[in-house]
């Protein structure tokens, strides 16, 4: 079973973003991305800048942001970098008054930025808690809240955010599991309160996803994380690219009455149930088209835990 996160030969860089999206679809919209320096972020960054976007790096590493413009850039895009961490009340409303002093409009938002670490609840202290709620659902309400306030209000806009396939709870990481429900009920309330102003507010609820913020777990974990695509009716890991045309979508004219909604991208991961012998697809059924992996980002890196798994299976 391959994991589909490896970038094909027609994907190096230099290639371009290969977006199903038409291009132009997002020409002269400013759309920030928080969490913009690695990952989903960085892919969906690329993607929408792809669409003719200009894309507002937002996350703490001014190093990791930097990288990412400049990709962009090369690329034939625009994107700009700014260090903020969400966390801050004070730093994201200066924030959204240098981006909108700096680019005159916020169109959209992608609420990325987060993180979490592995622990069973009892061993979480309040610091530990508070940092993760804070960076997943507190720093995500406060960026959507300034936009609100500072540009859409006035002149309407869309807003995505992104959350975890947390469905039936989050052992092992429960504080995410708390954060990002909460947010998907901060998605549906803000739907409502916000409709009045030409804003549409959704989420996307990514479930596991080749990407490189699993680099961050500890050695230990590598087992279960190379275990994961068994657990997958689907069979495998998702692509970053697949989370981030998610992303694109609902920014865009073809979601106008959509709102409110968290759209999964999981491979049905959260309907596997006890008791049901999971029927993973055999090679034949892996080669249809239907199922195949999108790999659209032209610089997808596979994550460590999985290359080295890639390596060693084939002999190296």
């Amino acid at each position: 079973m391959t994991l589909s996160s490896s970038t094909p030969p027609s994907a190096q860089p230099g290639g371009g973003y290969r977006s199903v999206f038409a291009p132009g679809l997002l020409a002269g919209q400013v759309i920030i991305v928080t969490g913009g320096g690695s990952g989903i972020g960085r892919c969906s960054a690329h993607e929408l800048a792809h669409l003719g976007a200009q894309v507002v790096l937002v996350g703490r590493k001014a190093d990791k942001l930097a990288a990412v413009q400049q990709e962009i850039e090369a690329d034939g895009g625009h994107a700009s970098a700014h260090s903020c961490d969400i966390r801050s009340e004070d730093g994201v409303v200066q924030l959204v008054q240098q981006v909108l002093a700096a680019h005159g409009r916020i169109d959209g938002l992608v609420n990325n930025a987060g993180g979490q670490f592995m622990s069973p609840l009892e061993s979480i202290s309040a610091r530990g808690w508070e940092a993760v709620v804070n960076t997943n659902l507190t720093g995500g309400f406060l960026l959507a809240r300034e936009c609100f306030r500072q540009w859409m209000g006035e002149h309407g806009g869309a807003i995505v955010n992104i959350v975890a396939d947390m469905w039936g709870s989050m052992p092992g990481m429960g504080h995410s599991g708390a954060a990002r429900a909460g947010m998907v009920s901060f998605t549906e309330t803000a739907a409502v309160e916000w409709a009045r102003a030409g804003v549409r507010v959704n989420a996307v609820a990514p479930g596991y996803i080749a990407s490189s913020g699993m680099d961050n777990y500890p050695p230990e974990a590598a087992q279960m994380l190379r275990a994961i695509p068994r657990t997958v009716p689907a069979g495998r890991m998702g692509t970053e690219a697949e989370v981030s045309a998610a992303i694109a979508f609902l920014l865009s004219p073809a979601a106008s009455f959509i709102s409110g909604t968290t759209l999964r991208v999981d491979g049905a991961r959260p309907q596997g149930r006890a008791g049901w012998g999971m029927q993973l697809p055999d090679e034949q059924a892996r080669q249809r088209a239907a199922v195949q992996p999108f790999e659209g980002f032209h610089r997808a890196q596979t994550p460590r835990v999985f290359a080295k798994a890639e390596a060693a299976a084939a002999g190296h």
